[in-house]
């Protein structure tokens, strides 16, 4: 399993770019595409406002959410 983190650089927060693992700055496109094709699957995409972002699926840990 590949940790994915925000990185909360956008404008209000959002996240632009991503860690994921070991790779830094990841940007959303990418990591959203990485996400639909199933290359992390502890993982999924939502809308928010025409946008995709990255979100962990839902589990009793916060240490592993992307906004930590």
């Amino acid at each position: 399993m590949t940790k994915i983190k925000g990185n909360n650089d956008g404008p209000g927060g959002r996240n632009e770019t991503y860690d994921i693992g070991r790779r830094k700055d990841v940007p959303r496109s990418k990591a959203v595409k990485e996400v639909e094709q199933g290359l992390h699957p502890d993982a999924h995409v939502i809308k928010v406002k025409k946008r995709k972002y990255v979100r962990d699926n839902p589990d009793r840990s916060k240490s592993d959410n992307v906004n930590r």
